[in-house]
């Protein structure tokens, strides 16, 4: 027995404040282009957008990325309380990588790794005997 699938297309949600078409130029965009696209979204429309991603888990970082271009005014205006939390969000800094361990003088002037040190109880056994 076969299944028929439907062959008309994507559905549209109808939350989403953009076109379907314009949500997946959005999707599809590389860092270069995306400011381009999102230039020519209205201003809360485009902060719609970036709450609308924002929520669902799979686009969560996109969303992140449309609100960078969105003024909190917009996102508080399009979501509320949740829209100023955004935009702290979109503007965090990356944290600093952290600095790489000195290397300690080895054998014929080579620097060898320092060895790591590694627990093997866990960080709830310490202070406890296991005698």
């Amino acid at each position: 027995m076969s299944q028929a699938h439907p062959t008309t297309g994507a559905t549209v949600d109808p939350e989403c404040p953009v076109s379907l078409e314009l949500l997946g130029e959005v999707y599809r965009a590389d860092e270069y282009d995306l400011p381009y696209i999102l230039e020519t979204i209205p201003a809360l429309t485009r902060a719609k957008l970036a709450a609308y991603l924002y929520g669902k888990s799979h686009m969560h970082q996109l969303g992140l990325k449309v609100a960078r271009a969105c003024e909190r005014d917009d996102l508080i205006r399009a979501a509320g309380e949740i829209g100023s939390v955004i935009h702290g969000q979109s503007n965090l800094k990356a944290a600093p990588a952290a600095a790489p361990e000195p290397a300690a003088p080895g054998r014929g002037g080579r620097a060898v790794p320092a060895p790591k040190k590694i627990s093997l109880g866990g960080s709830a056994a310490k202070g406890r005997s296991f005698d």
